[in-house]
């Protein structure tokens, strides 16, 4: 039998921290006189009391950390909890904003997708755009602690990779994982400053920097103004493209680096290929573009290394109408969005790591067909690979892929046109952003979707940023039975 009473008290503590969170756009909002203020203030005491009292509630709770079901468990709950309480004041402040729209859009920045059905951003309350980027941040930190805390506990995560560098934390959450949290929450923000000072040199104000700082590590993608990064300056999309890029590594390289040890930031395997594939996907779009376009070539290629960075990255930035470009680019731009950025980044999507574990299975595989008597071993950068991890990385890719059609079919079903359906289904379970299509809006916002096409995407962007089988596997009766 389940204990719930650790797994509470956590979401409980979550809660009492996001409330609190919500006085800093309470005060931005007295900072310019809006009245919606009044809003946050009144959210803020309904989120701290629902989990002081769910704290109290649970105070006995064992304190030895957690087991494999009750990770499972502190891990979905807290990702579908707070996005509801972090529409409360979504719902509250904007007229036109149903619980629907309002719950849409606080999944959409807890789990860091971007996507959105807000339009008339740029005459939004500043309270309520802070709020936004502010859920994004919140996200894109508290998936890499999940990454590093609970994944490796469920075999889902791609952390074995960091296994024989001592950041491993397998079996419980212990006090390590506590003190690896803290540094990486020092670095994400200094990260984080780092940007917003760069956007602020690059000729942004200062309340468009931070917010477009903490959308961007996080990568995020959500922005004051309607059309993204399109009316910003050059030196403002190279500094998005920078922070982008780096906020699609591996955090724990960051921490090493910080200790002193710069040769794994520069060995490690997956941030090469992530390196290699992302310049193979902007060199096949710019020469497409550059074969098929005239105009200004700086143009052209500042836009091509942007989004198609902000798609490989998960981030979501647009700096141009991309699908102007024509269909060759728009299918790159979706492969990059199916493949993400490294394991323990605050990227999105299946992840560089995981399809260099497929790569070696399908090598080794071929390679048993054509010697059948032969033990043909799987190695990855010089390390053995367990079986176990292959395991996981096939069970993932077959979840994600079966999970992209059915979602794709019911979207399709819920009156969406396919183009529209499948870009939804790809931005939502992928986390990236935008979608495209007739019913999108001008602005890319999606608030024209039917009710039922909202709902399966918030689901969607859910279990795509838990990784699926993290999601699924609540669902199997053995589980509760255990």
């Amino acid at each position: 039998m389940i204990d719930f009473r650790p797994v509470a008290n956590i979401i409980g503590w979550l809660l009492v921290a996001l409330g609190s969170i919500m006085l800093v756009p309470m005060c931005v909002d007295l900072a310019y006189n809006n009245p919606d203020w009044k809003v946050f203030l009144i959210s803020s005491f309904l989120t701290v009391t629902a989990g002081g009292l769910l704290v109290m509630a649970t105070s006995n709770a064992q304190s030895a950390g957690l087991t494999l079901r009750q990770s499972f468990l502190v891990t979905t709950l807290s990702w579908s909890v707070l996005p509801v309480f972090g529409a409360i004041p979504l719902e509250m402040a904007l007229d036109h904003v149903n619980w629907t729209d309002a719950i849409f859009e606080a999944m959409s920045g807890i789990t860091t997708t971007g996507a959105t059905v807000f339009a008339g951003l740029d005459t939004m309350p500043p309270g309520i755009l802070l709020w936004r980027s502010t859920l994004q941040w919140l996200g894109g930190l508290g998936i890499v602690l999940v990454a590093l805390i609970f994944l490796p506990v469920m075999k889902v995560g791609g952390m074995q990779h960091f296994r024989s560098e001592g950041f491993d934390t397998m079996g419980k959450v212990l006090p390590r994982a506590a003190d690896i949290s803290w540094m990486l929450l020092q670095i994400y923000t200094g990260l984080t400053i780092l940007c917003a000072a760069a956007y602020l040199v690059s000729g942004m104000n200062a309340f468009d920097a931070v917010n477009h700082a903490l959308s961007t590590l996080s990568t995020g993608g959500f922005s004051t103004r309607d059309t993204s990064f399109t009316n910003y300056n050059a030196s403002a999309h190279w500094v998005s493209v920078a922070f982008m890029w780096l906020a699609g590594l591996p955090f724990i390289r960051f921490l090493q680096l910080i200790n002193g040890a710069w040769q794994p930031l520069f060995r490690d395997i997956q941030i090469r290929a992530y390196f290699r594939w992302t310049l193979y996907a902007i060199g096949a779009v710019l020469a497409y573009r550059l074969l098929n376009e005239e105009g200004d070539i700086e143009g052209i290629v500042r836009e091509t290394v942007f989004n198609v960075v902000s798609m490989f990255s998960g981030t979501g930035f647009g700096s141009a109408d991309v699908t102007a470009w024509g269909d060759f680019p728009i299918l790159v731009l979706i492969v990059t969005g199916f493949i993400g950025a490294c394991t323990a980044s605050t990227g999105c999507s299946i992840k560089v790591f995981r399809y260099l574990v497929l790569f070696e299975a399908i090598k080794a595989q071929l390679k048993q067909l054509v010697y059948p008597n032969r033990v043909i071993p799987l190695h990855l950068d010089g390390r053995r690979l367990d079986e176990e991890v292959v395991v996981s990385v096939v069970v993932m890719f077959t979840a994600f892929v079966v999970g992209f059609g059915v979602l794709t079919v019911l979207l399709s079903l819920s009156g969406l046109e396919m183009r529209t359906a499948v870009t939804a289904a790809w931005t939502s379970i992928c986390n990236v952003g935008p979608a495209y299509g007739a019913e999108v809006g001008p602005t890319g916002a999606m608030h024209d979707f039917p009710t039922f096409a909202k709902w399966l995407m918030i689901l969607a962007m859910l279990m795509g940023r838990l990784e699926m089988v993290a999601v699924l596997v609540l669902v199997l009766p053995r589980f509760w039975r255990g």
